[in-house]
Order: structure tokens, then C-alpha cells, then sequence
């Protein structure tokens, strides 16, 4: 039967392969250009800047060497002094007029000469003044960290003399503070590009008594960099260029010849396939290419086979995944179902009021909650979390809770004795090794008494009448079925009328948003303590909304399960 539904694929093409092919060739003859000149540029640039960085250093060094220890610290004292007003402008001529100094200056004038620089100077640095520079400052003249002690600029009009000050590029501002720090040069090249070109500059502390006094600053021009590096690219343009033209016209010879032609067929017998309603190709067997292209032609004969047998199957595996579908939303009710459901659960009792809460991750889960009278004056409250998630999880689930409850029926008042038996029938054949946290305490209704056992759960959190809600925190037992032999510890506490008690599960405090943050148990105690004399079902929806709130979007990867307890007394005790 013809299918006039279907569009037709060979009319949209409006590219064939020919064609993808040579636009993808000089993509890729583009790209790899570009790489090229990008990594050479960025290595020749790295060399280059190497070099011109080691020339400025050693010609720090050398301008370092004309002078005496002595007599930087006398020409540098002598300009801090002058610049804070305690020495005379006279006493600042006396050394420029020196024979000494002038001989100095000549040194490092011949010096800057030699090396092609564009100024070596020395200076010194007010460090406060350095580091309280903003550009409102700069644009004002205020800002002037740099104290000169000598010169040598190539332009002799725009040359500093002793005692002037100067500003900073704030750039540098790092650099001279790392300098002074460390008492080394800094660890970067110092590159900045000014309107005449690229200058390197070199910062060469001056260090006496492990302490900078000074800095000998060299810049030198990068002259041939630029031309170079444009030298360089027009080079691998043209290249490249020529590279291009010889390997798309041998390429696409090549291409067209061997894959084009025989991709063609198989295209063909593929829209046939579809077309004539999966009909198996007769041509596709009869490609002989001895490469992939074979490859593909038997594939898809294999696939145009498979496909007959899979549009038979896929009816059947629907078929399926709606009956374990169906399978599974009747495990949830039943496991809803086991865990106590209708509020209050005991109407006629006014001593305390309670309330409990289960949210599964996935259909069935793994935490569960229980309470139950075991006489008139005792109350058994659980909370527990298996590991693991899912069906395997909640058979393990129904387990551990019928024994717990079986166990405290029988009249056992002691949780530590109940986790112990439980543990002991738990462990038996248990080769998938899960294991359960479990929170039981057993409380004396009429005193508020109680015993509880932590078997590797959570804190429980305590509001006493009046006060806030706190975490009480205790040594742990391990959690039950991770060994046999396992003895419990169980301790004391009591409750007063007008105490609330809340447990949980760890997914509670572990509800992640979508930065991957913990809700955590100091939002729980916030949430709770937002209104802590709520009834138990307010409490444990004032939780939810929080964590709910605090997730967003974010999937639930864990079981959430809360129970909430207030108690209220017998009138004997209140």
C-alpha cells in the first residue's frame, strides 16, 4: 500500500556529497591554517618575549653594577628624605653635579645605547602610595609612587631628574608589589603596547639587607615582532593556499570515485526500503567496495531485516512494560498501604497527637515509618531507611518493619533488644547485603519515660514546651543486618506535656538542589522552628514546603520520611 504521507527526502536535498565534501575540505584546510598560525604566532611570540626579557634583565644587572652598595643607599635615602621635606633641594644638586654621579649616568647612558634600549632608570617605591592609586587620583596628579633617582631616557627633554616624582603604570602595580614581597623580579614578562610599538619592560629590585631599596627599570622596543608575525602569517596563507587547491581537485577525484558513488546506491536502496513499506533491497549484497562502504551496505541489509523482526516484537514489549507498569502502581498502593495511614491513629487518646509522612524517589521506596500501641501506657515510634531504592528496597522494607513490630508485640519494652532480634533474623540469607538505619524509641505514655536505640540513623530533633527545636545528638550503633552479633545501645529521656518530637529520614537533609547543595539540618531546624508549637501534621508540612522550595526543579534522588510527635501528658503528670 503507498504511503502518500511520507515526504519525499530526494527532493530536499539540496546538497549532494560532492559538494559537502569540498566545503568540508576547506573548513578543514582552514581550520588547520588558522591552528597553525595561531600556535606559531603564539610560540614565536613566547620565544621572542623570552628574549627580549632576558636582554632587559642582564641590562638591569649590568646598570646595577656602576654602582656601589653605599652609594644606593645614600642616593636612595637622600630622595626619600628630599620628597618628605627633610632634606635640603641643595643637597639633591650637590650629588647631580658630582663627578661621581655624572660618571654613573654616563655608564648607563652608553649602556642603553648599546642594548637598543629606550630607558633604563632607577627609583624608588612608596609602597602605601603605590597601592592607594585610583583612577579619580591618577587623572589628578595626586597619584605619584615613583621617587627618581636617575635617568637615562632617549629623549633628554623628557628625562626625570634626581628627586622628581613619577607615576606608575597601573599594570605594574602587582608586579612591584610581588618584587618587594619576594625580593625577586617579578614572575611575568612585562609587555604593553604603546602607540610607537610593543615595549618590554624589566622591574630589577635592587636588594640590600634582604630588603628592596630600589628599582632599575629597563625598556626596550620589540621592533621586528609585528613584522614578523605578519610575515609569518602571509607565508602559511599562501601555503596553505596552494595546499588547498592540489588536495580538493586529487581529492575529489578520489572521493567521488571510491565512497560517492557506491553511498549513492546504498542511499537509494534505503529510500526504496522505505518507500515500498520495508521492503528487503536486492542491490544492497552486490556492493564490492572491500571497505567500509561494504560494511554499511550489508549493515543495512541486516538493518532492513531487523527492522521486520522488530516492528513484530515491539507490540509484544509495550504490551509488557504496560503490565509492570501497572505491576508496580499496585506495589506502591500496598507499601502505602502498610505503613499507618489514617489520622488521628488513635482518636481516643489525649496524651499525645502524631502524624508521619512518606514520599518515595521512584515507585516504591525504601524508607519506612510505623508506630503502635504495645500495651495501654507504651507507645513504639519507628523511623527507617534501607539501603538502596526501588522494588529490591522495599521488599527488604516490609521485612525489617514486620519483624520490628512482631518483636515489640510480643511485650519487649527494651529497642535495643528488638533491633538485636530483628538484626539476628536479617542477616540470615541476606546476599544482597542491604541493610536498614533504624530510629526506635518506646515511650511511656503516662510518665513520658522512654528508651531509644539509633542503629546508624539520624539525629532526632527535641523541642522542649516553650523552647525551640534542637538536634540531639548521641553515639550511633551500627546499622542493622551489616553483621551478626550486634549489641544495641539504648539510652534514657524523658518528655514533658507540651514537648514535640520530630524523626526523619536522610533524605530530608540531603534533598539537593540544582547547584548540588544539601537542604542540610540547619534549614530543617529553621523550617521547624518557624512556628515550633505547630500540631505534628503542620510541622511535617512546614518541612516539606521547605525542602520543596529549596530543590526547585531539581529531581528527588532519595525517599522523604518525617514523623512528628507532641506530647501532652495524662493529668496525673501534668
Amino acid at each position: 500500500m503507498e504511503n502518500n504521507h511520507q515526504p519525499d527526502t530526494r527532493k530536499e536535498m539540496k546538497f549532494g556529497l560532492t559538494p559537502k565534501f569540498v566545503i568540508g575540505m576547506i573548513l578543514i584546510v582552514l581550520a588547520i591554517t588558522g591552528s597553525t598560525i595561531i600556535v606559531g604566532a603564539k610560540t614565536y611570540w613566547d620565544s621572542t618575549t623570552n628574549h627580549y626579557n632576558d636582554v632587559a634583565y642582564r641590562t638591569a644587572r649590568a646598570a646595577e653594577g656602576y654602582f656601589t652598595k653605599q652609594e644606593i643607599l645614600e642616593y636612595t635615602d637622600l630622595v626619600r628624605r628630599y620628597n618628605a621635606g627633610e632634606a635640603d633641594p641643595s643637597e639633591i644638586d650637590a650629588v647631580r653635579e658630582s663627578n661621581r654621579y655624572k660618571e654613573i649616568w654616563q655608564y648607563v647612558d652608553k649602556l642603553r645605547i648599546s642594548m637598543g634600549a629606550n630607558d633604563i632608570f632607577m627609583n624608588c617605591c612608596d609602597l602605601e602610595e603605590l597601592l592607594s592609586y585610583t583612577p579619580e587620583k591618577a587623572a589628578a596628579h595626586e597619584w605619584n609612587p615613583c621617587l627618581y633617582v636617575m635617568d637615562s631616557y632617549l629623549d633628554p627633554e623628557k628625562q626625570f631628574i634626581m628627586g622628581n616624582k613619577g607615576t606608575a603604570m597601573p599594570d605594574f602595580i602587582p608586579d612591584i608589589k610581588q618584587a618587594i614581597e619576594t625580593c625577586a623580579p617579578p614572575t611575568r614578562k612585562i609587555v604593553s603596547n604603546f602607540q610607537f610599538g610593543n615595549i618590554l619592560t624589566a622591574l630589577y629590585p635592587v636588594v640590600c639587607d634582604n630588603e628592596v631599596v630600589a628599582f632599575i627599570s629597563v625598556e626596550i622596543p620589540m621592533l621586528t615582532l609585528e613584522s614578523d608575525i605578519t610575515a609569518y602569517i602571509v607565508t602559511v596563507l599562501i601555503a596553505s593556499g596552494i595546499i588547498m587547491v592540489v588536495l580538493l581537485t586529487a581529492g575529489v577525484i578520489f572521493i567521488i570515485r571510491t565512497m560517492i558513488r557506491p553511498i549513492g546506491v546504498v542511499a537509494a536502496e534505503a529510500g526504496k526500503f522505505v518507500d515500498n513499506n520495508a521492503e528487503i533491497s536486492d542491490r544492497l549484497d552486490k556492493i564490492k567496495t572491500r571497505d567500509e562502504i561494504q560494511l554499511l551496505s550489508q549493515s543495512l541489509l541486516r538493518m532492513e531485516i531487523d527492522i521486520k523482526e522488530y516492528i513484530e516484537n515491539i507490540t509484544k514489549i509495550t504490551a509488557e512494560k504496560e503490565r509492570i507498569s501497572a505491576e508496580l502502581n499496585v506495589a506502591t498502593q500496598i507499601q502505602a498501604d502498610m505503613l499507618p495511614s489514617i489520622f488521628p491513629p488513635f482518636p481516643e487518646r489525649k496524651e499525645f497527637d502524631i502524624y508521619a509522612t512518606m514520599t518515595p524517589a521512584k515507585e516504591v521506596g525504601g524508607d519506612f515509618y510505623d508506630f503502635f500501641l504495645i500495651d495501654d501506657d507504651h507507645i513504639a515510634l519507628v523511623m527507617a531507611d534501607v539501603s538502596g531504592k526501588g522494588v529490591p528496597a522495599a521488599l527488604f522494607m516490609v521485612i525489617a518493619k514486620t519483624l520490628i513490630k512482631n518483636r515489640a508485640q510480643l511485650g519487649e519494652l527494651s529497642p535495643a533488644k528488638i533491633l538485636m532480634s530483628t538484626n539476628e533474623q536479617l542477616c540470615e540469607g541476606n546476599e544482597a547485603e542491604l541493610f536498614v538505619t533504624v530510629w526506635l524509641a518506646i515511650i511511656e505514655i503516662s510518665t513520658g519515660k522512654g528508651l531509644a536505640a539509633n542503629a546508624g540513623h539520624e539525629h532526632p530533633v527535641l523541642r522542649r514546651k516553650g523552647e525551640k527545636f534542637e538536634l540531639v545528638e548521641y553515639r550511633h550503633s551500627p546499622a542493622v543486618a551489616t553483621m551478626e552479633g550486634i549489641r544495641f545501645r539504648e539510652h534514657e529521656f524523658e518528655l514533658h506535656p507540651g514537648d514535640s518530637l520530630f524523626v526523619y529520614t536522610d533524605g530530608v537533609a540531603e534533598a539537593t538542589n540544582s547547584r548540588n547543595e544539601l537542604f542540610g539540618t540547619d534549614r530543617m531546624l529553621d523550617a521547624l522552628n518557624r512556628e515550633p508549637e505547630a500540631q505534628p501534621k503542620d510541622m511535617l508540612k512546614n518541612v516539606k514546603n521547605a525542602v520543596d522550595a529549596f530543590v526547585g526543579e531539581a529531581p528527588q534522588f532519595d525517599d522523604i520520611t518525617m514523623l512528628g510527635f507532641n506530647y501532652y501528658g495524662t493529668e496525673n503528670n501534668v
